[in-house]
């Protein structure tokens, strides 16, 4: 039997996709959670084998120039607390143009278009 995996889903809207019996058929450990601020802290505590999170564009935001969008304080947590963790961000076609900005900045392992369901699953499966 192979080494166990484990990933944090990042659930911060209704249009994430709902994957968690994927994980389980998979034998994928899901620590679910549903704000940037708990995933890293999670990820401080126990490295996850991949995160799962949707692409946010900060189209003027509260992120006072800084970030690009919801998942650039999570990434730079990650280079220090989990390395290793493989990223899989998910966009909607109409922010995919974005996405380039911030895959030039962090390491992303994949980026899934919605629907996601089977492109994910397609992922994780090549990848265990």
């Amino acid at each position: 039997m192979g080494i166990a995996k484990s990933i944090v889903s990042i659930v911060e809207s209704p249009t994430h996709p709902k994957l968690s019996e994927l994980f389980r058929s998979l034998g994928i450990e899901e620590i679910k959670l549903n704000s940037m601020r708990k995933a890293i802290s999670q990820i401080k505590t126990q490295a996850p084998d991949y995160i799962i999170a949707e692409f946010f564009y900060g189209y003027g935001n509260n992120y006072a120039g800084a970030n690009i969008s919801n998942l650039d304080v999570m990434l730079h947590s990650l280079q220090r607390y989990a390395p290793s963790a493989k990223v899989i961000v998910i966009v909607d076609k109409h922010e995919k143009k974005h996405i380039d900005k911030l895959q030039e900045l962090f390491s992303i392992y994949a980026v899934v278009q919605h629907p996601a369901a089977t492109k994910v699953e397609q992922l994780l499966t090549s990848g265990l």
